[in-house]
Formats: C-alpha cells, structure tokens, sequence
C-alpha cells in the first residue's frame, strides 16, 4: 500500500507519526479541507506530468492552477499531465494519494511558490485518507527528489 510506502519514507526524517489517517476520502482538495477542517488552499496537491520520457511532480497549493505559459517557460515543453495509470507507474502512487513521500527513484519534485504564502500546508501521504502538515521549509527537507522551488501556477480566487 502506498500509505505504508509514504510512512515508511518519512519515518526515515522521524515524523512518521505526524501522519493523519481518517475515516473519510482526502483524494482532492475539498476533502481533504473539509477532512482536516482547514481552507482548500492549504492544502498541497501533486500535479503530476511528463516532460519528454520521464515524470515530475509539481506541489502546489490548493487553490493553484497551472499558467501554461510559466510552466513553458519553465521546464521548455508544454504542460503535459500524466494520465492515472502513468501516474501510478512513474510516480508510485495512485491518483487521490499522491505525494512526494515514498515515490519512484529519479522522480523530480518541484515546490510551486504558491505555497510559500502558509506558514504550515498539508499534502496527502500516499492514500485517499491521509495527511501530514508541513511548513514549506520541511516540505522542502523532506520531499523526495526536491529538485527546486518553481513558479509555474497562479492562484485562482474563490
């Protein structure tokens, strides 16, 4: 199971027992808002997509969307997500549970500045039930493959 994998990741850095499991789904933002009891925006959702032959993961904040022409500028290609069954196999997780805790090796992670604006964000761990809160600092330590902070969303106001 992914949570296991998820569990198994961070207990390397000794917080594993900082994840929350719940009784009820937090696959997207406004589960997990509503699961957690916080705003939408606080949540750091994984946007997964491919960029030539390999995948790469984009956290970012709930309320976030892509600026295709930022993440063009960015990473030089078009904004291409991965669909479920290539996130499960290039990722390592099933869409509704994916994190950069317990993922494939050579996966890159990027941290959209749309995060920063919290002092604590809260990504799933690998399932449809589960959570962690994390400054953006520790998301940063402890995110698999970190390979940068990026600016490739804008924020859509509700």
């Amino acid at each position: 199971m992914s949570i296991e994998k998820g569990k198994a990741y961070l207990s390397r850095f000794g917080i594993e027992d900082r994840v929350r499991e719940f009784d009820v789904s937090s696959a997207t933002v406004e589960l997990a808002a509503q699961a957690l009891g916080v705003k939408g925006q606080r949540i750091a959702k994984s946007l997964s997509f491919k960029v030539g032959d390999e995948a790469i993961l984009v956290i970012a904040a709930g309320d976030a969307k892509v600026d295709n022409k930022k993440y063009k500028a960015t990473f030089s290609t078009k904004a291409k997500m991965l669909t479920p069954d290539e996130v499960e196999s290039m990722i390592g997780h099933r869409v509704g549970g994916v994190c950069p805790f317990g993922i494939n090796e050579g996966v890159k992670t990027y941290l959209d500045e749309s995060l920063k604006r919290f002092d604590t964000v809260f990504p799933v761990v690998g399932s449809s039930n589960s959570a962690v809160e994390l400054t953006p600092d520790e998301l940063e330590k402890y995110a698999q493959g970190f390979s940068g902070w990026v600016d490739v969303c804008k924020v859509v106001e509700e």
